[in-house]
């Protein structure tokens, strides 16, 4: 499951407004949101892709942020 909290961090670091990102992937904002709050899953393609636009350059950090069990 993704951790929304290190995800929306990410973000608001990058400046990047979610509308942005969301079209980048090619997504909805609403679609990015679902994403992003785990009411559905990201695919491997927007994983990679959100990566390279938040500068997510660690494996860990991808693994803590993507694909971490401890989600509030």
């Amino acid at each position: 499951m993704t951790d929304t909290k290190a995800l929306q961090k990410r973000i608001n670091e990058s400046g990047l407004k979610q509308e942005f990102i969301a079209n980048k992937l090619g997504l909805s904002s609403y679609g990015f949101a679902k994403k992003k709050n785990n009411e559905t899953e990201f695919k491997p393609s927007e994983i990679d892709a959100l990566c390279k636009i938040l500068h997510i350059d660690t494996l860990e950090e991808r693994f803590a942020i993507f694909f971490s069990s401890e989600v509030e």
